[in-house]
Parts: structure tokens; C-alpha cells; sequence
């Protein structure tokens, strides 16, 4: 029987499962959900590219009488874009579709739109899932993170540039464009020669798009709106991420002590948002689960949370809770929790007296 009692600093999630409940019962609920539905995901990319398409057609009317005209269409146009990247995400754990090449078909397409070689990214995303948590393993696919003992250990060039990396006006406006739009026009020497080769693919798809909407457009009038909702939706991508990896009482050990189950369970915040929102992020917010089982389609994820008990006792952060982030720089190895840069001369002074 499971202690329905919570810990003080935590409710009970994945260690309590681990212990008190065999894994075959909970991975019974999630193999239910892990199947696609190819009518729920046909009317996921209707409902997802037409009026994503529909935008672009206002966008482009709009912006010959005013930028602010077109301003408010740009917004929304990138808040289906990061449902597009969600479909792009699925598409890359192999769960939009059971036909494998219908996911490469259409990942690469959504990967398109969304500035991301399918294949490079997918095999960044997969290191990501298999290290979250993992002090010992950060690095690929994931949020700059420094232990407390690092940053106190570092030269002042790499303080510097830690402390710019987790400005919050560096990570979420700089740094989405930087990431979509030069970043991963480049693949890395470690990648395979297939995702180097999507690299090379997405920059001649990219190349063909602009060049084409630029003809029909003009080169002005596609940059603005093109670099407007790249922002909007990278912005907000890179919020979700952050928010759903790092988070009050995250779980983060060293490789001897990590623990996959756990990882995904404590690792990854249930990110509860009002159901607006929910629908343009793809139910992303159920992030315990979708790093429990990649294969979940999003469009299941809810009903697989509301289905088990032990995942609805996930670390769940609510919409205002998640600024609280905003604060958090570095993780205390020593007391297993995030802190500011604030913490930094109590921490030294601790230490001293000790």
C-alpha cells in the first residue's frame, strides 16, 4: 500500500512509486496511451497548419498598411508555430504516427517551418531524454546548468559568461534566434552523416521558403514577419523548456545514483496551464510523462496523467508559479536545490564558518 502521507518539502512521486509499486503497473497505463490515433493527428495538423497558413496570407495584407496592423496576427501566428513544433517533436519520437516514414515525412516539413533539421535535432533530443538529471552528463539538449562548487570553482571569463547565458533577457529573447535561426544552421562534428545531411536539406528548404516568399512579399516585409514570429514562438518554446527542467525541489544526482524513472518523474515538472495555452503548447506541460514515455502522442498525455493516481502527484508548477524560476542560476549539489546568484556569499560564508 502507498503512503498517501506527503514528505514536507515534496509530495511523494516516482521514488515512492519505485518502492511501494511494481513498474509493470504503471508502464501498463502508460503502454495504453503510447499508441497514435492517425485521424486525432490528421486533424491536428489541420487544425494546425491551415489557419497557420491563413495567418501568413492576413500577415502579408496587413503589413502593407502598418507592422502594429500586422503585430497582433504575428503574435498568434507564433503561438501555432509552437504547436507545429510540438507536432515536429512528436513527429521525432516516432509518436504522430505508427509509419515511421510518415513521422521522417513530416517532421522534416514541420522541421521546415520551424527552422530545426529533423534528423540532427531528433538525435540531439534523444541524448536529452536519455541524461536529463544527470549532473555528470549535462550538456547536450538542455539548459546551461552549474553546479554551486563549478561556478565558485570557475575563471571570471566563464562566470561572465555563465551569468549572460542565464540573463533572462539573453535567454528568452537573444538566444531563441540564435538558436533557430543560426545555430542550427549548422550540424556538430559528432553528429551522423543522416543528420548531418538534414542539416544541409532544411538550410535548401530554408533558402527555397524565403527565397519564394520574399518574391511575393518583398524582402522587407518577409524578414519582419518571419523574425517576429520566430520570436514569439522560440521565446515561448525555450519558456516551456526551462520551466519544466528547472523548478523548486528539481531532481538532479550524480550517474551512480541517477535513476531513469525517477528522472523523468521528479526531473520534469507537470506545467499546469490554463487550457488556452495547453492547446498552443501541445499539452507539453505534462513534461513527467513525456519524458516517462516519449511515445505518448501529446494529444494523450492528459488522459494518461488523469489515468494513474502516482502522476498526478508529479512536482506540478502552475502559470504564476513559473516565474519563480526566473531566480534560480545554480544548483546546490550539497543541499539538492536550486539558487540565485544571491545565495552565493551565504553559501561562502557557510562554508567559511564550517
Amino acid at each position: 500500500m502507498i503512503s498517501s502521507t506527503p514528505s514536507p518539502s515534496r509530495p511523494p512521486t516516482a521514488t515512492r512509486i519505485l518502492r511501494d509499486r511494481a513498474a509493470r503497473s504503471w508502464k501498463a497505463v502508460v503502454d495504453r496511451f503510447a499508441v497514435p490515433s492517425l485521424p486525432r493527428s490528421a486533424w491536428q495538423l489541420a487544425n494546425t497548419l491551415i489557419p497557420y497558413a491563413a495567418l501568413w496570407v492576413a500577415m502579408a495584407f496587413a503589413i502593407r498598411v502598418s507592422y502594429w496592423l500586422a503585430l497582433p496576427l504575428m503574435i498568434l501566428a507564433g503561438g501555432f508555430l509552437v504547436r507545429i513544433f510540438i507536432i515536429f517533436h512528436d513527429c521525432g519520437h516516432e509518436a504522430f504516427f505508427r509509419s515511421r516514414k510518415a513521422n521522417h515525412v513530416w517532421g522534416f516539413i514541420t522541421g521546415v517551418l520551424t527552422f530545426t533539421p529533423y534528423h540532427h535535432w531528433r538525435w540531439e533530443h534523444a541524448v536529452h531524454h536519455g541524461t536529463s538529471g544527470d549532473l555528470d552528463r549535462r550538456g547536450t539538449g538542455d539548459i546551461w546548468t552549474l553546479t554551486v562548487q563549478e561556478y565558485l570553482e570557475a575563471s571570471w571569463r566563464k562566470r561572465l559568461a555563465y551569468r549572460l547565458a542565464r540573463n533572462p533577457v539573453v535567454l528568452f529573447v537573444l538566444a531563441p534566434l540564435g538558436i533557430f535561426l543560426v545555430q542550427q544552421r549548422f550540424a556538430s562534428p559528432r553528429a551522423s552523416r543522416r543528420a548531418r545531411r538534414s542539416v544541409r536539406w532544411t538550410n535548401l528548404a530554408l533558402v527555397a521558403m524565403g527565397a519564394g516568399l520574399s518574391w511575393a512579399l518583398g524582402v522587407g516585409p518577409y524578414l519582419m514577419i518571419q523574425l517576429t514570429v520566430m520570436l514569439v514562438a522560440g521565446s515561448a518554446g525555450i519558456w516551456l523548456f526551462y520551466v519544466q527542467h528547472q523548478f523548486e525541489g528539481v531532481y538532479w544526482k550524480r550517474s551512480e545514483e541517477w535513476d531513469y524513472t525517477t528522472a523523468s518523474l521528479e526531473g520534469s515538472s507537470f506545467y499546469k496551464l490554463p487550457k488556452i495555452l495547453q492547446w498552443f503548447s501541445g499539452s507539453i506541460g505534462f513534461h513527467h510523462l513525456h519524458h516517462l514515455s516519449p511515445r505518448i502522442p501529446n494529444y494523450r498525455l492528459e488522459a494518461c496523467h488523469k489515468a494513474e493516481p502516482e502522476f498526478q502527484k508529479a512536482p506540478t508548477v502552475t502559470f504564476f508559479q513559473s516565474f519563480k524560476s526566473l531566480g534560480y542560476r545554480l544548483y546546490d549539489e550539497e543541499r539538492q536545490r536550486l539558487v540565485g546568484f544571491g545565495a552565493l556569499r551565504h553559501l561562502q560564508a557557510e562554508r567559511i564558518r564550517s
